[in-house]
């Protein structure tokens, strides 16, 4: 019966999705994307918001700590003016991801949850945060989505497009055009991943001229698989860093054949921001700037970005967030919570 419901709504999802999914080719003149990046100490809680006044959360962030990153989720949706998130996507079901759900469905409703289906890791964390999560979802009577590769996630005002999930890739390029990728010839073959990392649901956002990557905590054998032979993903403005910058992903092939202008690092001061991947990004021939919610001590001085790109320096953590603000046309900038800083990105040619 589970399966059944499972797959009802994932029917009704899709249906949905098909309706609208090219609304937001030619967004409203003037409108906005604004994306935060929460600070949730090296787990992940994105939250999307678009000019139609949709939100969509990807991951909750960790549990426990007192509801501090529910706190901080509803903390973000009140400055962007909304009483909702409309969508909550779990890219999978590690505890830095799922574990805030039911903290945050004290603190804010939410329509739906976008997820990959039933957990696939034979271990007893993420089979009890699933158990928890399942449970949850059931006893809230709130709907569930089953993202399938190639489906438009049901958000007015902006194109997400799932890329990965539940191990599974989109099987063409996003743009129907094969692109044979010459940087496939050095790439190394990582062994299979057998953690629900792999399995993680993965979009490629496209508002107007601006796109922006997201894939979760996907590991480097997906990322080769999305790579070579062709490149699928094509080139996009900004690259959310995957897995919070650990060296199990962001693999020089994904990294350098992306191209983005800017890189944003969900990572915690002690989770995430490993030297090896802080150095690819920053070697990346097109990358301008990296972002970092947090300096990174395994990183020390000099494997990590300027103190004016990093939210939350050393010392006790401050909660500072970074965001996002998109154009139609392509161009965005950046915010530094800490600082009061913006950058400034002008449309980035041959994307």
């Amino acid at each position: 019966m589970r399966l059944l419901r499972l797959l009802g709504m994932a029917l009704a999802g899709s249906a949905l999705a098909a309706s609208i999914s090219g609304w937001a080719q030619n967004p409203n003149d003037g409108g906005k994307l604004k994306v935060y990046f929460i600070d949730v100490e090296g787990g992940q809680a994105t939250l999307w918001v678009t000019p139609a006044n949709q939100a969509l959360l990807i991951d909750a962030g960790w549990g426990g700590n007192e509801g501090r990153d529910a706190d901080r989720i509803a903390a973000a949706v009140k400055d962007a003016g909304l009483k909702k998130i409309d969508y909550a996507l779990i890219t999978h079901y590690h505890t830095d991801h799922v574990g805030g759900v039911p903290q945050l469905l004290e603190k804010v409703p939410v329509g739906a949850f976008i997820d990959h289906g039933p957990n696939r890791e034979e271990d007893p964390s993420p089979e009890k945060e699933y158990a928890t999560y399942e449970k949850t979802l059931a006893a809230a009577n709130i709907r569930r989505i089953l993202a399938k590769p190639g489906d438009v996630l049901p958000i007015v005002g902006m194109k997400a497009k799932v890329v990965s999930t539940d191990g599974k890739l989109i099987s063409r390029s996003l743009d129907g055009e094969a692109r044979i990728n010459a940087l496939c010839k050095a790439a190394e073959t990582p062994a299979p991943d057998t953690t629900e990392n792999a399995r993680s649901v993965g979009i490629a956002v496209s508002f107007g001229k601006l796109t922006i990557l997201d894939l979760g905590d996907l590991t480097r054998d997906k990322e080769k698989e999305l790579m070579c032979p062709e490149n699928k993903l094509g080139k996009v403005d900004v690259y959310v860093v995957s897995h919070h910058g650990w060296l199990q992903s962001s693999s020089p092939v994904l990294v350098n054949s992306i191209g983005a202008k800017v890189a944003i690092m969900n990572n915690g001061a002690r989770k995430g921001g490993s030297p090896s991947v802080i150095n690819t990004i920053m070697k990346a021939p097109e990358l301008e700037t990296l972002w970092q919610l947090h300096f990174s001590e395994e990183g020390g001085e000099d494997n990590n970005a300027d103190d004016d790109y990093i939210a939350n320096l050393e010392g006790p953590d401050k909660g500072n967030y970074l965001e996002l603000i998109g154009k139609g046309d392509g161009s965005f900038d950046v915010m530094n919570s800490r600082t009061g800083q913006v950058k400034h990105y002008h449309q980035q040619a041959g994307h």
